[in-house]
């Protein structure tokens, strides 16, 4: 077993808070804070120093953390390679899923995964593409899930499945009955866009800009943080939206909103995977395997 000490001291130094570290192990701040002081004794070394209201790490708080994350990962290992000897797999595993892909995608592939894997435990963290970018750097997931179009270095990404961002309007919209719109209509619709940092407005500017449209260009009605929001605002509105056809079907098949077609914009990504570079160990590439076999439908 893991020294508990030490997954106290990784939690603290991860959130920088005692109180938030006691939250996420379920116990007192007193204990939190005699666990740090019984491995400060041991080593001989302060770990965390105040800044103000804050706790910021020493420099041996950094160095511990980094050998700290390296035996958690050895930790992790062991316990999935003794498990897989029995098929016994068992552990908790911490995904990122941006937005869309938690809503739409992500549901149904985590339930079929608890039913053959049920003694996993998933923790899913919700965010927009920067978000989810963000907690895997920081090493608060073990793997992410995300649409968008520019690449950090720092990961690999693995396609996922193929995804579509599609115009939609109320069905009762005056342009819902027609073919299709030109391009250069678009400059004349209002527009309900997704918010800065979300993997699907990355894609729609790309494209946009792609086709001689730049953002500043829109008649921009509204950003939101979420395809449910814009699809309630889209019902009480002559807005259009482009969203995720994934994010839309409910609505369309109960023909509450229609898809209208843009002559020249065909606006298509993936779903992308990420980790960090190398190989995903343990429940990750466990986790990760049984995604990609997945049959993803429409």
């Amino acid at each position: 077993m893991f020294d508990f000490r030490l997954r106290v001291f990784h939690t603290v130094a991860r959130r920088l808070s005692f109180t938030k570290a006691a939250e996420e192990l379920f116990i007192t701040q007193p204990a939190v804070t005699k666990h740090i002081h019984e491995i400060e004794r041991y080593y001989k070394a302060q770990l965390f120093e105040r800044a103000g209201n804050k706790i910021i790490l020493t420099r041996a708080g950094k160095l511990l953390l980094e050998h700290t994350e390296g035996l958690m990962d050895i930790h992790r290992n062991i316990e999935f390679e003794l498990n897989e000897l029995h098929q016994a797999y068992k552990g908790k595993l911490l995904i990122g899923a941006s937005t869309t892909i938690a809503q739409y995608v992500l549901p149904p592939v985590l339930a079929h995964f608890h039913n053959k894997f049920k003694e996993v435990k998933i923790a899913l963290l919700t965010g927009n593409t920067g978000g989810i970018e963000t907690a895997l750097m920081q090493k608060d997931i073990s793997l992410g899930i995300i649409e968008g179009k520019s690449k950090n270095r720092s990961f690999r990404y693995t396609p996922l499945t193929k995804d579509e961002i599609v115009l939609v309007a109320s069905a009762n919209h005056p342009k819902a009955k027609r073919a299709s719109l030109k391009i250069e209509e678009l400059l004349k619709v209002p527009l309900l866009l997704r918010e800065p940092g979300s993997g699907t407005l990355e894609v729609v500017s790309h494209a946009l800009r792609k086709a001689g449209i730049k953002m500043q260009q829109l008649q921009v009605e509204m950003q939101m943080d979420s395809s449910e929001s814009i699809k309630g605002y889209l019902l009480n509105s002559d807005c259009m939206a482009f969203l995720s056809v994934h994010s839309v079907l409910k609505e369309l098949r109960n023909k509450e909103l229609s898809v209208i077609d843009v002559k020249g914009l065909n606006i298509e990504r993936y779903f992308y995977i990420i980790h960090p570079h190398g190989e995903p160990a343990g429940l990750s590439d466990l986790f990760m395997k049984f995604a990609l076999r997945y049959n993803f439908k429409l």
